[in-house]
């Protein structure tokens, strides 16, 4: 009896190593606590600066589960924007037929939405260093922009741009991505506000486009009295 208590005694962990019981949890479950863990972390640091051991340690899984899941740290970046960017795709689907403007600033909300809510997915997606932004992490963020570049011609019933127009659409998709970061980091405006600003903000770039093409002149016109009617 004594020597089987003693065994019991040793099968038990000290007190200082219990580990909690690991969640049984399916495996799309686990795929997107894994990925979610990755966001965070890309989110705050270089991608280089990331390890397999970091993620696993965030998740609470073993680093043998995150290699299980996706391979390596590489794979698990690329699954994790695309995770992150096709929530963001969804969120631009057009919810209304009314007014362009109405409808650009539609979906602006529904872009702050995400911004706001996924905050280290948007981060990430968008912070990843100049040696992400080739191969598939290119594709990824290019894919989201494309998404927002055809929506919103579609709100402006435009379906062929000329250059000027174009140049400008890209121009203020890139400025409503910095002002995601920099709503992020700072959060001293309040949404609404900055919403409408970037909305008031595409109207002067149109301003400044059609002094280069009178169609883009043509447009706003047709713009504001939509606006006014």
């Amino acid at each position: 009896m004594g020597s089987t208590s003693g065994a019991a005694e040793q099968a038990k962990p000290a007190a200082g190593d219990a580990r909690p019981a690991r969640r049984r949890l399916s495996v799309d479950r686990r795929r997107e606590e894994l990925m979610a863990a990755a966001l965070e972390l890309f989110s705050r640091r270089d991608a280089e600066d990331v390890s397999i051991d970091d993620v696993a340690s965030a998740a609470g899984a073993s680093r043998a589960l995150v290699y299980h899941y996706f391979g390596g740290k590489q794979e698990l970046y690329v699954a994790a924007l695309k995770s992150a960017a096709a929530q963001l795709e969804a969120r631009l689907k057009p919810h209304e037929n009314g007014r362009p403007l109405d409808e650009l600033a539609g979906g602006l909300t529904r872009y702050f939405d995400f911004v706001e809510e996924h905050a280290a997915g948007f981060a990430a997606l968008l912070r990843g260093g100049p040696a992400n932004r080739s191969g598939d992490i290119g594709e990824i963020v290019d894919s989201v922009r494309n998404r927002l570049f055809i929506l919103i011609m579609k709100q402006m019933r435009v379906e062929e741009p000329g250059p000027a127009l174009r140049i400008t659409l890209r121009s203020w998709i890139a400025s409503v991505e910095t002002a995601g970061l920099d709503w992020l980091e700072h959060r001293d405006i309040e949404r609404p506000a900055l919403e409408r600003m970037l909305v008031d903000h595409m109207v002067a770039l149109l301003g400044v486009a059609a002094r280069h093409d009178p169609r883009v002149g043509e447009l706003l016109d047709n713009l504001l009295r939509d606006q006014t009617s």
